[in-house]
C-alpha cells in the first residue's frame, strides 16, 4: 500500500504541475485545474472536464474523460506506468493523445517512468 501511494502521488503531483504549465501557456479563463483530497478536475470549459482520482482500495487511478468515458487504471511494473487492463494503454499516452486534440497542439505530460521519480 505504501508503494501505491508513493507511484499515484507522484503520478497526481507531476500531473497537476504540467497541466497548470500547459494552461498557463494558454492563458485562458475557460480552462482550470484543481487538485484537492486525491481528486484532480481539468475543466477544459466547452470541451468537457476530466476527473482524475486516486482508488487506494483498489491500488488504482480512475479517469472520468469527456473524450473517452471512464477508465481504471493499474500501475505496472514492467511498464513503469499506469495502464488500462482492457486495452493496456498508458493513463498518460491517453491523456496527452485527448489533450493535444483537444487543444491543436501537441501536449507532452511526461508521465511515464512513474517509479524513477519517486523519493
Amino acid at each position: 500500500m505504501d508503494r501505491y501511494h508513493a507511484l499515484s502521488d507522484v503520478t497526481m503531483t507531476t500531473l497537476l504541475e504540467r497541466l497548470e504549465e500547459l494552461l498557463d501557456g494558454i492563458g485562458s479563463d475557460n480552462f482550470e485545474v484543481d487538485y484537492h483530497s486525491g481528486v484532480l478536475t481539468l475543466n477544459l470549459g466547452s470541451n468537457g472536464t476530466y476527473v482524475i482520482n486516486k482508488q487506494p482500495p483498489n491500488k488504482q487511478i480512475w479517469l472520468s474523460s469527456p473524450v473517452s468515458g471512464p477508465r481504471r487504471y493499474d500501475y505496472v511494473p514492467a511498464t513503469d506506468d499506469w495502464r488500462y487492463s482492457r486495452d493496456g494503454e498508458g493513463f498518460g499516452l491517453l491523456m496527452e493523445r485527448e489533450l493535444s486534440d483537444i487543444l491543436g497542439h501537441e501536449v507532452k505530460l511526461g508521465l511515464e517512468h512513474v517509479s524513477e521519480t519517486v523519493e
